[in-house]
């Protein structure tokens, strides 16, 4: 199967699944609007989500610990099996007052995206993100998410839309079915090594219906992004909750690093063969 078809089946597989079934929304673990990139083919992406809620809820609700003072730390690693083609695994963990360090759950997110050879004016990949998290920690916990994610880089500007729908497996969301949480981006290269902006992340409710304004989740959060090196990724914001059911003051940090480990077979079992097609 020549490459294109196979990133276009890919592409259609989670709408399809959507189709047939009917999600949480990424809550202060994994807060980042995502870029159409994959990680290269042979290197893996190590990052650290480090986020801390200094004014968030006070009170446990559902059976969940309360957030205020909790710190997030979420260990990402993502290895890029071709160029179009990239897998994500997720560590959540917390440590909070009174609470101590604890396992928040784990996540896996398979991505492609749209390779460079079809020349699309805009960049575009789409992921798909399932996994669990420990109902003292949401309420929901077997979700499953599916991010388009497009972006583009215009002379010094760079924006990002994410539009995420979200369906929970369960907790007591289920019954809203999908659910959709934009995020979005913009920032603006200061220097040839600091790029500042704000980024936007929502949860508006089912896609059907959406909740009231006082029950989503909006948050603005204005961030920097400096460049160490091309095997680095930095980014720093201070979050700012605009609804009463958003954490109302947050930090967060995402420290990256690429790396060579081994080199991945897929590549090779793509390359075409002399007698045409591919093996």
């Amino acid at each position: 199967m020549p490459i294109q078809r196979l990133v276009q089946f890919a592409l259609l597989i989670p709408l399809i699944l959507l189709a047939a079934a009917p999600i949480f929304g990424q809550d202060n673990y994994e807060i980042q609007v995502y870029a159409s990139d994959t990680v290269a083919p042979g290197r893996t992406m190590v990052e650290l989500h480090s986020n801390f809620t200094f004014e968030g809820f006070k009170t446990a609700e559902f059976g969940m610990l309360p957030d205020q003072h909790q710190l997030h730390e979420t260990v990402e690693i993502t290895q890029g099996w071709t160029s179009w083609f990239e897998t994500g695994f997720y560590i959540f963990t917390s440590y909070g007052p009174n609470q101590g360090y604890k396992w928040v759950g784990d996540h896996i997110r398979p991505r492609v995206r749209v390779p460079d050879s079809w020349h699309w004016p805009v960049g575009v990949s789409l992921s798909t993100e399932v996994g669990y998290v420990r109902p003292i920690f949401s309420a929901d916990t077997w979700t499953w998410e599916i991010r388009p994610i497009v972006d583009k880089q215009w002379k010094s500007w760079y924006v990002a839309f994410n539009p995420a729908l979200e369906r929970s497996f369960h907790g007591p969301s289920v019954s809203q079915g999908v659910t959709f949480s934009p995020n979005f981006k913009v920032a603006y290269s200061v220097t040839k090594k600091l790029s500042a902006g704000l980024e936007y992340y929502g949860s508006l409710g089912p896609v059907t219906g959406f909740d009231p304004l006082y029950q989503q989740g909006q948050q603005i959060i204005p961030a920097i992004d400096y460049d160490f090196g091309p095997n680095w990724e930095f980014n720093f914001g201070v979050g700012v909750g605009a609804t009463r059911n958003t954490d109302h003051l947050l930090v967060k940090m995402i420290i990256g690093r690429r790396f060579s480990f081994f080199t991945p077979r897929i590549p090779h079992l793509l390359k075409p063969n002399p007698a045409g097609g591919n093996d």
